[in-house]
Order: structure tokens, then sequence, then C-alpha cells
């Protein structure tokens, strides 16, 4: 490799990071109460103040509830739920599944997932770019097995066993975002208008009117 070659591949790589921007301190505890200002994140603790609650959550051994629509619970562990996560660049979820259960196609717009699956059995997939040509992975998984879902794809996954699942989830950002397909598209607040949903989906615009009731009702 040239000189020039080397110092153009350390330039490049100064540029590579974790989506979150790195820390400048040991930690960021966040503070809620910052006067009303919006930051890209949030405001740091005192670190003085800083105590080990602020690094602490309890309660993913409880199952979430999964009598809904869809069939299952999310629930993050968050920088809402731990300020200690702020600036850290990582988060967690427990996904609970009823027997049909899922957790439909949706995008988390600033991370990368990777689940472990604990209990029961998931059919996980995650659909890439239009550049790609919309490929589908897809994979079913067991206790112990583990699939990862890159930055923005939009992904699912399904209980497809007899008995109830649970999977665990690590994001690759303190506040990975959710932006759920059929909810965003159907149920945006305005709507879309239906005659644009019907040319986009190949629909009748009376089938786009009756799924944005649908959505925009929160049944």
């Amino acid at each position: 490799m040239s000189s020039a070659s080397a110092i153009l591949l350390v330039l490049a790589s100064s540029f590579v990071s974790c989506y979150d921007p790195s820390p400048l301190q040991d930690f960021c505890v966040a503070l809620d109460d910052a006067n009303g200002v919006f930051v890209n994140g949030k405001f740091c603790k005192d670190p003085k103040y800083v105590k080990a609650e602020d690094f602490f959550t309890s309660g993913l051994n409880i199952a979430g509830n999964t009598i809904n629509r869809v069939g299952s619970n999310v629930t993050n562990v968050n920088v809402d739920k731990i300020p200690g996560l702020n600036t850290l660049g990582v988060s967690l979820v427990r996904i609970d599944f009823a027997p049909g259960g899922q957790n439909p196609p949706h995008t988390h717009p600033r991370a990368t997932e990777i689940l472990v699956l604990v209990e029961g059995t998931l059919l996980v997939g995650f659909v890439t770019s239009n550049q790609d040509n919309n490929r589908l992975f897809s994979k079913v998984l067991y206790p112990g097995d583990v699939f990862v879902f890159p930055i923005g794809m939009i992904h699912f996954q399904v209980n497809v066993g007899r008995t109830y699942a649970v999977a665990f989830a690590g994001l690759g950002s303190q506040n990975p975002g959710t932006i759920t397909i059929a909810d965003a598209v159907f149920g945006s607040k305005p709507l879309i208008m239906p005659e644009i949903l019907a040319k986009a989906f190949q629909l009748d615009v009376n089938v786009v009117r009756f799924l944005e009731a649908r959505f925009s009702s929160n049944y």
C-alpha cells in the first residue's frame, strides 16, 4: 500500500463511528429539567449528584401484556427508563408474544438490533433497500438463537409456535426510535390522501379508506 493510500485510509477510518456520538466523559446521566431547551440527546446531571440508581432499572422478568391487536408487547429500556444510558449509544427491549402474535413490520431509524430468543419459536426477517432489490432475509429461531436486523431495515418477528415466546434485543442507540409501517402509512396525523396510497399500493381507494379508518382509530 502506498503512503498516499495509507493516509486516505486513516482519514476515512477517522469518520467511522457508532451511530450515536461518542461520549466525551465517563457518563452523562440524563437530566429531565432543562427549561424546555431541546438538544440531540439530553442534558447531563452534575456528576457529583449521580448515584447507582441512575444506571439501574428492574422488571424485565415480568411478562408484558399481549392482549392487543397484534398479540405482542415491547418493554423498552432506553434513556427514558435509565438516565445513565444518555450518550452511551445502547438500549434494550423485552418482547413478549402470544401464540400467533407478531411484532409487525417496522424499522428503527437510528439503530441496528440484535435479538436473542429465550422462549418459544419465532419467524423473523428483514427486507433490504430498493437498491438491493428488496431481498427478504428470514429465519426460524429457537431458544438460544440470535438474529441481527441492520439499521433502518424493515423487519418483523412472528410467533409461529403454540406457546408464548420471549425475546430480548439490544439496540445500538440510547433512543433508537420505532416506525411501524402500517401505523405510519395508514394512521398518520393528518391522514395521507387515500388516492396517493391507492396508487402506491395498487389498491382500490375504498380499501385504503377502510384501512385508514381502522388504523387512525387505534382499534
